[in-house]
Formats: structure tokens, C-alpha cells, sequence
């Protein structure tokens, strides 16, 4: 009921600005004389009507524009034929010559895009005057059936890499621009969507298990009109302390002037996993274990598990990815309504997202409304709104399930004999049931997100216009988590029930005048501006223990005899900013950019809060020299650039400067009290990091603007990294965060685009290269690298370089004496693993024989766009590509112990025995604690089809009596194919950490979907 309710609201909405559209509809001049021009104006690719578009009289001052339904009528006094010049935005000026009336007239979108307007940090300017480096996602691009806008990115802009951190739906991406620099603070870019800056950072209640959902998931793709990223210094530097690690503006649709346009667009499908892991059955894994346990207690015999009749007997067992993994179905309906007149334009859309995960009791749902609408109510006076309100509701996976689902044996089962749950592993590891887990575990995250900005623009004189912005963004979550008592989590506490709550609030306002002018050859954009943002968080969570009842879930956390002690915590963040900036060019041949913006941010020490980040960029357009065009008539355009700048990163979380206490419990005579003690010392000197980017790069359009491309060449380097500093112990603390150390980047980008073909058959490509090198500089004073985890951070190697051991063969029999140092073993077997000695002091040591083994970063990434188009039919395609790097699989580590406590991999069928002396697994034996080696850091290199989208348009004849004017139907695809030698569910994937990149550790696997769908259009 709710749907219909949607839809009436927006019917109703329908008619009224139908009828306001009506209201303003133009009027026809007033006749001089009875001679009259009428004509309608029409794109030639599309037939459709074009509002909007100046038609003047050659010699003539009067010119009309013509009306919602691309319409037009001159009054004059002049006789046929007419000589009219045509002009409009994105089409090529026309000039034609009419000697009837009434005249039906075709523009050509225009086939160069160096006139295209782009939008910019505070402002738009054409795509030609650009002197950063500014990249816009292909329109095609946007189409994707996602759930959440950053996806669309993935392999469709140079020099941005896109990785999947869960293939959850509504999950969560990692992007870098131009390489990750942060090694403590934040590497993900700024959003800026309406004019508003988002940083997507997920922010835990303390309460469920799994992967959050990507807070950007609350927006709705198919709301999105263009995105553009700003990558060097001269684009970012005017978002100043938040530009270190790109931009990514993103605009959301608007009405334009003319009829009313109603739009529905529906698709349905269903999505699987991409691949299955390899794991043995229940007869296999009661061989390897009975290996195990005689490995162990060889005075028990061989057959300490299961005898050799009751292992014929097994059959295949349980398949326990085959019980977790299901076909999910997707569903998207799209309605919106836009149109208006000269006075007012407007766009208003609902939208219903549905998406089942491929493992089971996992999906997210969203249901949006958006309205924006702009209008100019005065001559000097220009208006706007954007309103979005979206509502989602996840069933999130329980962390370390897709672990379970590899390691759980195959001889356990999901039922007792009694029907009931199996409540765990009946081994000596413990795991509990990861379909109990899945089907009974209620871990539900609900959000509501409302946001918008408004501006009004007042022109105060001829070219000087001031502009007010404010904007609100309030996301509100809800939490809710319950164990019943019938499942082995929930089993120890008879029911465990938490609900968290999230409150985020954040507003901003900006001021901003803006000056344009041009004499003679000259001309100028100068803007300036102050700004202030906000943001406020307030998290609250609280449980409950031993129900009487698993009915009420988290429903009655007072029926719980035993309460969980609440929790609650609020924090804050304040930015102020004075920004500046001048464009200038000289006869559109020479071009100046300059900006500067100062940031006050409450995040840093009372000393250092204050900084600046300058900007300055040059650019010459040879094409326009007179002696180029004539020697060089091919090329169209052709643009030289650099450009230097700094930028800042303040993504270190809140009060990091001040010294702060925490709460401890006391136990004084036969009470419990509760007192606070220092957690951190204070740094007044705690500042920005840095980030100090050159760029140089050139812009060539040949043969008509067929072909056009794009090379940059960067070099970025960070310094004053925010790290932990290990200080004496005498101070009371073990260390301070500090402003240590800097990182460098540098590479290339390559980006082209061609025009194929452009008759019937159209076919256009869009091709880009990134090439990225990372590398530590220094991490403080005298040091040379430290650990972390499975990686170091080294002077001179890059960010995510794994640390371990290498592998040298499996020790045979008779070499136990001679080799047996080498396996780390105590008493060495044959069959034991041996690693290579590093020291070189003749023998094998897990602390000191560890190496560089491989690093996360790709050598390049790639991504190859095209679109067909022929006679209704369209195909777009998309191939993505990552080479190079290296991942590290934790799930082929854990499946290749062989201990018979858990499942392993079917490699294990090619381990180490008496009569199959493998060289490349090792035995079977009771040693659940595996050394991380080079075994387990794979080749990471993938191809990949990422999308694929075939429709046909219905001819427009066949419509009309219907009174639609489009109707396109579809069929869409995404990771149709995958080429890769990686063993892992998928390649793409990392962990999100600005260090230990490049680790697939249980991530929720990626899907493969494919849906139908219609776009309507009345």
C-alpha cells in the first residue's frame, strides 16, 4: 500500500507542474505584420523535439527560442526565403536556409566536447578552459544496475581503482586516486554530491556482527546526472584540507524547459556466485583426518576416525556452500517526473531497490524520494532546491561465515536426529553451525537518510553574481541484533539480544562571489568565499542476556535477566574555510588558474589548526596559434598543461590532539566504582597531513574530434603522515600520534576516446591506462620499517608489501637429517613444509627468515568502454582489468593445514604420503598453527567483463497512438566473465585497510547477475 501511496503522490505532483508548465508556456510575439515562420526543431539522432534552442534571422536582433515541444514562429516583415541561425548548447550551430513554412529542422549534437560544461570545485567552467585534470564517467556508465553510485566508477576513469571490500548487497568499495598516500589517516576521496561534501566513512554502534553497509548505497544511482573526478592539486586544491586524496562531484538530474516528461524504469533478475571454492568431501576428509590422528598416535592405528566400511558409507556428505549460497533476485522501479517552463524547471523521482544476497538471509532494500527543482523568479534572482529522503533496510552477513562455510567438515551435519540445530563442529576446533548462524541470527541494520542543499544566486551587477548555499545531511541508524538460545552463539547466555542507535548531523553553509568579465582578448573568472561545515554523531547501544523466550528477539531487552551494560558516546568535528580563486585566459590560447583555500579544522592541536593550500596551473591551447592550425589542419584541439599545488588529509577521527580519559571499574571494600584514567597524551603540534602534487599532461582531438586523447603524467608526495611514535615509558604512555614520515606516487594516466564509426552504425570507444608507483620515504626519525600484522611498511618498498617466509619443496624421506633445520619443526618428518633460510645462519626460524614477498599494488589498471548503436539496437560493454599485483588468501591458508579438524581444499588430494611424495603440499598432521608464507600471496591479476548492457528501441511509429514517446527494452549484465588464475572467490577484493591491502580474509564473495528491464517514457 505504501507503492500506491508513492505513486498517487507523484501523479498528483504530475498534474499540477503540468499545469504550472502550461502557465508559463511561451507566448508567441506580438505581430509587426501578417508574415510569419513556423517551424519545429528536432535532434537528428533521436527525432525528438528540442525546447529551448535560439532561432534568429540572419541580420536581424529578434530572435525567438522555441517551446516545450521544440516549436517556434517568427512575426516579419521579410519575405522567403529566411536565412536562420540555430544555436543551442551540445548541438552544432546551423545555418540554414527556409523557403517554406512550415519547416521541420534537425540539429546534430555537436561532435567535439571541448565545449561541454563540466562541473568544478564551486562552479562549472567548459571542458576547453580547464587547466586540472578534471575526468568525467561516461554517460553509459551510470546505467549500471548497482546498488551504490561509487561502483559505477570501476574501471571507467584513468587513474582510479575501484575495489570491492564485500560483494554484500548495498556493500562497501575502496577507491584510490592516483595511489593511497595515508598510512594512519583516511585514503578514501571526498564526495561532493549537490554541492555538499560527504567523506563515506562507516561508523560502527557497537552492535551486530559483519560488514556495515556503504553508506553511500542510500543514494540512488539512477538519481545521478554526471560525475566528474578531480585528481591533481590544480582541481582539488580548492576543497583544501580534504582534497589530498581526489574529488568526486557528483550531480543529480534537473528538469529542463519544455513538456512534461514522465518516466518509468523497471528491471527484475537474478544474481549468483561467481565461483565456488574447491573443498573435499566427507569419504576425503575422513581419509585425511584418519592420517592426522595416526600421525599423532601412531599406536592407535589407521583408522582412529572412521574404518574404512562407515568411510564407503559417507556418500558426498554435507556440501555446505551449496546449503549457504542461493539464486537472489533483484528488482528496481524508477519513476520520475520532470519538465518546466522558463521560470521554473524541476525533477521529482521515487524510487524501490530490492536485492537478495547470494548467501542466504542477506539483502538490502532502499526506497527513495528526490525532488530538485530550480527556478528564476526574478530577472536577477536565481533559485534552488535538492531534497532526497532514502530509507534502507540490510540483513547483514555474520562475520567470518564465509570461513565457516570452507572449514566446517563435510561428516558434520546441519540437524540432529531430532531435527534440531547440530550446534557446532564435534571436533577439537570449534565452529559453530554456519547455517544455524545464518538462518536464526538476526542482524539487521535500518537507515534513514535525509539530505539536501538549497542556493539562491543574485546577479548584482553585470557579472558579478552572489551566491548563499546551505545544506543538511542526517543519517539515522538503528541496529538490531539477537542470538536465539537454540543456536551454539546464542547457546552459552540463553539468548542474546543488542540494539544500537547512530544520529549523525551535519549542515553547511557557503558564501561565494563570483566575477566574470572579458575585454578585448582578455578574459576572467575570479571567485572567493567562506565557508563553514559542522558535524555532529551520537551513538547509543544496549543488551540483554537469558531470555525466557527467543520470540520477542531484541523486542524486550527488560525481559532479559541479565542486562548488558549500555553504552553511549558523542563527538563533533568544525571546519572553517576562506577560498579564492582566478581563472584567466588570454585569446583562448593562454590559460592561468590559481587558487587558494585556508582551513581551520577543530580536529588538530590548538597550534597547528589553522592551514593553506595553494594551487597554481598553466595551460597553452596550440591548436588556436594561427601557425598550428595551418600546418596541423587534422588536429582539432590541442591543449598543453601542468600544474602544482598542496592538499590536505583531516580524516583522523575526533579529539586526537587532546589528552583524553576513559572509564575503568574499581573494586574498593565490597563496591564497584567506576574512575577514569589518561588514554593519551595531548599534541598542541598535531597538524594536516600534506600532500604536494605536480602534474603534466597534454589534451589532442584529431579528425573532427574522432579521436581524442588524453596523457598526464603526476607525482604527489606526502609528508607529515599522522603515525603512532613509540615515546618513553617514563611519560606514562607507549606512544603518540605524531606527524612522521612521507609517502610518494607517481605514474602515468592515459585516456582515449574514439568515434569509430558515426552513420546508421555508430560506435564509439573510451579506452584509459593507469600506471601507479607507491613507495615510503621515510616513517620517522632513524627508522627503517616496522610490522604490522602479515606486511611492513619499509623505506624505499611500497605500501601493502606482504612480510613472510618462502617456501622451498616438502622434505622427503632420508633428508631429515640434512634438510630437517629448514621446516621450523622441533622433530622434523618427511612430508614437513621446508622455507628457505633468509639470515643465511643454516637453519629455518620463523622470526628471522621473514622477507618482502609481494606487494598489493598493480603495475596498471585498465578499463575499455564501448558503445554500438544500430538501427534501435544499443550494446554497451565495459572490460576491467587490474594487472599485477598480488593478493594474500587467509581462506586458502586455512584450508591447506590438513589437520582433519576442519575442511580443506581439494589440493589436499595431492598431499605428501608414502607412496605420493609430493613436492608441493606437505602432510597430514594435528598442527593447527600454520607460518604465513609465499604459498599463500597469489598472482592477483584479473579481465573481467564487468558489464554488458543490450537494448532496443521500439520505433517511435508504433508508439504514438499510446502517447509514449519512448520505450526502450533491455538486458543487462554484470561479471559476465572473469579471466584470472587467482584460487579465491574473486579477484577483486581487499580488506579496506590503508595498509594490510590486498587481503581476501572471508570477504563476501562477488555475483554474477543478469536482469531484464523496460525505460518508459510518456
Amino acid at each position: 500500500m505504501k507503492k500506491l501511496g508513492v505513486l498517487r503522490y507523484s501523479l498528483y505532483i504530475f498534474f499540477f507542474l503540468y499545469s504550472v508548465n502550461k502557465l508559463y508556456a511561451q507566448e508567441d510575439p506580438k505581430p509587426i505584420i501578417n508574415a510569419s515562420l513556423i517551424g519545429t526543431i528536432i535532434d537528428a539522432s533521436n527525432k525528438e523535439p528540442i525546447a529551448g534552442v535560439t532561432v534568429q534571422l540572419e541580420a536581424v536582433t529578434h530572435s525567438v527560442k522555441t517551446d516545450g515541444h521544440g516549436r517556434f514562429q517568427f512575426v516579419t516583415g521579410q519575405k522567403l526565403p529566411f536565412t536562420l541561425i540555430i544555436s543551442f548548447v551540445g548541438y552544432e550551430k546551423k545555418r540554414i536556409v527556409v523557403n517554406t513554412s512550415p519547416v521541420v529542422i534537425e540539429l546534430s549534437p555537436t561532435t567535439e566536447n571541448i565545449d561541454e560544461v563540466v562541473v568544478v570545485g564551486y562552479g562549472t567552467q567548459k571542458r576547453r578552459d580547464l587547466t586540472g585534470s578534471v575526468a568525467s564517467l561516461n554517460e553509459s556508465l551510470l546505467k549500471q544496475n548497482v546498488s551504490s553510485l561509487d561502483q559505477t566508477l570501476k574501471g571507467g576513469i584513468s587513474g582510479v581503482q575501484v575495489t570491492q571490500t564485500s560483494g554484500q548487497p548495498g556493500g562497501g568499495v575502496s577507491i584510490r586516486i592516483r595511489g593511497g598516500a595515508s598510512i594512519q589517516g583516511g585514503n578514501e576521496p571526498l564526495y561532493v554530491i549537490d554541492g555538499f561534501p560527504i567523506y563515506n566513512q562507516t561508523e560502527s554502534t557497537g552492535v551486530g556482527s559483519g560488514t556495515p553497509v556503504n553508506p553511500l548505497a542510500s543514494i540512488n544511482p539512477s538519481d545521478v546526472e554526471s560525475i566528474e573526478v578531480l585528481k591533481d592539486a590544480a582541481a582539488t586544491a580548492i576543497y583544501g584540507s580534504r582534497g589530498a586524496n581526489g574529488v568526486i562531484l557528483v550531480t543529480t538530474k534537473k528538469g529542463k524547459a519544455g513538456r512534461v516528461q514522465l518516466n518509468y524504469d523497471g528491471s527484475i533478475g537474478k544474481q549468483q556466485v561467481l565461483k565456488k571454492i574447491a573443498v573435499l568431501n566427507a569419504p576425503n576428509f575422513a581419509i585425511m583426518r584418519n592420517e592426522a590422528l595416526y600421525d599423532a598416535y601412531p599406536n592407535l592405528g589407521k583408522f582412529q576416525y572412521l574404518t574404512q566400511d562407515k568411510i564407503d558409507q559417507l556418500g558426498a556428505g554435507t556440501n555446505w556452500q551449496e546449503e549457504a549460497f542461493q539464486t537472489g533476485k533483484i528488482t528496481n522501479h524508477q519513476l520520475s517526473v520532470s519538465g518546466g517552463a522558463e521560470q521554473i524547471q524541476y525533477f521529482i523521482g521515487a524510487n524501490y531497490f530490492d536485492q537478495e544476497g547470494i548467501i542466504k538471509n542477506t539483502d538490502f532494500k532502499r526506497l527513495g524520494f528526490r525532488s530538485n527543482i530550480n527556478a528564476n523568479p526574478f530577472k536577477r534572482l536565481n533559485v534552488g532546491a535538492n531534497f532526497s529522503i532514502n530509507r534502507t533496510t540490510s540483513q547483514i552477513a555474520p562475520s567470518g561465515i564465509v570461513n565457516a562455510l570452507l572449514i566446517m567438515p563435510p561428516t558434520a551435519t546441519i540437524y540432529d536426529a531430532d531435527g534440531a540445530y547440530t550446534l557446532r563442529n564435534p571436533f577439537e576446533n570449534i565452529f559453530a553451525n554456519p547455517i544455524a548462524t545464518l538462518q536464526e541470527t538476526t542482524n539487521t541494520s535500518n537507515a534513514l537518510r535525509i539530505s539536501g542543499t538549497s542556493f539562491a544566486q543574485y546577479d548584482i551587477i553585470k557579472g558579478l553574481q552572489a551566491k548563499v548555499l546551505l545544506g543538511v545531511d542526517l543519517n539515522n541508524r538503528k541496529d538490531k541484533f539477537y542470538l536465539p538460545s537454540y543456536i551454539y552463539e546464542g547457546s552459552g547466555n540463553n539468548g542474546k539480544a543488542n540494539l544500537g542507535n547512530l544520529d549523525t548531523y551535519s549542515w553547511l553553509n557557503e558564501n561565494t562571489l563570483n566575477y566574470t568579465t572579458s575585454f578585448q582578448k582578455h578574459h576572467v573568472n575570479a571567485l572567493i568565499g567562506f565557508t563553514q561545515q559542522e558535524a555532529k554523531n551520537e551513538i547509543f547501544n544496549a543488551g540483554a542476556e537469558n531470555f525466557v523466550t527467543d520470540d520477542l528477539l531484541y523486542n524486550s531487552l527488560q525481559s532479559g535477566a541479565t542486562l548488558v551494560r549500555p553504552n553511549s558516546d558523542a563527538y563533533s568535528w568544525v571546519l572553517h574555510s576562506y577560498l579564492a580563486r582566478v581563472n584567466y585566459n588570454y585569446a583562448n590560447k593562454y590559460y592561468l588558474s590559481a587558487s587558494i583555500r585556508r582551513d581551520g579544522s577543530s580536529r588538530f592541536g590548538s597550534d597547528n589548526k589553522w592551514g593553506n593550500f595553494p594551487s597554481l596551473a598553466l595551460s597553452w591551447r596550440v591548436s588556436n596559434e594561427s601557425f598550428f592550425k595551418e600546418a596541423f589542419p587534422a588536429v582539432n584541439d590541442l591543449k598543453i598543461r601542468t600544474s602544482f599545488g598542496t592538499t590536505g588529509n583531516q580524516e583522523i577521527g575526533q579529539y586526537q590532539s587532546l589528552s583524553t580519559l576513559y572509564n575503568l571499574n574499581y573494586l574498593f571494600g565490597n563496591k564497584i566504582v567506576t574512575g577514569f584514567a589518561s588514554h593519551r597524551i595531548a599534541n598542541k603540534n598535531l597538524g594536516w597531513e600534506t600532500t604536494y602534487q605536480y602534474d603534466g599532461g597534454f589534451d589532442i582531438a584529431l579528425f573532427n574530434s574522432r579521436l581524442q586523447f588524453t596523457l598526464d603524467y603526476y607525482y604527489k608526495k606526502t609528508t607529515d603522515l599522522l603515525l603512532n611514535v613509540e615515546i618513553p615509558w617514563t611519560s606514562g604512555y607507549a606512544s603518540s600520534l605524531q606527524n612522521f614520515g612521507s609517502v610518494s606516487n607517481k605514474g602515468f594516466e592515459l585516456g582515449l576516446k574514439t568515434k569509430n564509426l558515426n552513420g546508421h552504425f555508430v560506435w564509439n570507444t573510451d579506452l584509459n591506462f593507469s600506471f601507479n608507483r607507491n613507495k615510503v620515504l621515510t616513517i620517522g626519525t632513524g627508522a627503517q620499517s616496522y610490522i604490522s600484522g602479515n606486511y611492513i611498511i619499509k623505506v624505499g618498498e611500497p605500501l601493502g608489501t606482504f612480510y613472510g617466509t618462502k617456501t622451498d619443496g616438502i622434505l622427503q624421506k632420508g633428508e631429515e637429517s640434512i634438510k630437517g633445520v629448514f621446516t621450523g619443526n622441533a622433530v622434523p618428518k618427511a612430508g614437513d613444509r621446508l622455507y628457505k633460510d633468509i639470515d643465511g645462519d643454516g637453519k629455518f626460524t620463523t622470526a628471522n627468515d621473514r622477507t618482502s614477498i609481494g606487494n598489493a599494488q598493480p603495475d596498471f589498471i585498465f578499463g575499455l568502454t564501448n558503445t554500438l548503436s544500430y538501427s534501435g539496437f544499443d550494446l554497451t560493454f565495459l572490460l576491467q582489468g587490474t594487472i599485477g599485483n598480488e593478493l594474500l588468501n587467509i581462506n586458502r591458508q586455512n584450508l591447506e593445514m590438513f589437520t582433519g579438524q576442519q575442511n580443506a581444499s581439494t589440493d589436499a588430494l595431492d598431499r605428501w604420503t608414502e607412496t605420493n611424495p609430493s613436492q608441493s603440499y606437505p602432510r597430514a598432521k594435528l598442527d593447527p598453527a600454520p607460518i604465513f608464507s609465499n604459498q599463500f600471496v597469489e598472482n592477483g591479476s584479473f579481465v573481467r567483463l564487468k558489464s554488458l548492457q543490450l537494448g532496443y528501441t521500439i520505433p517511435k511509429q508504433l508508439l504514438t497512438a499510446a502517447g509514449i514517446s519512448n520505450l526502450n527494452v533491455y538486458l543487462s549484465g554484470q561479471n559476465l566473465l572473469t579471466w584470472s588464475k587467482y584460487k579465491g572467490f574473486d579477484p577483486e577484493v581487499t580488506s579496506g585497510s590503508n595498509i594490510q591491502i590486498g587481503t581476501d580474509s572471508g570477504v563476501y564473495p562477488a555475483s554474477r547477475s543478469l536482469t531484464v528491464g523496460l525505460s518508459l517514457t510518456f
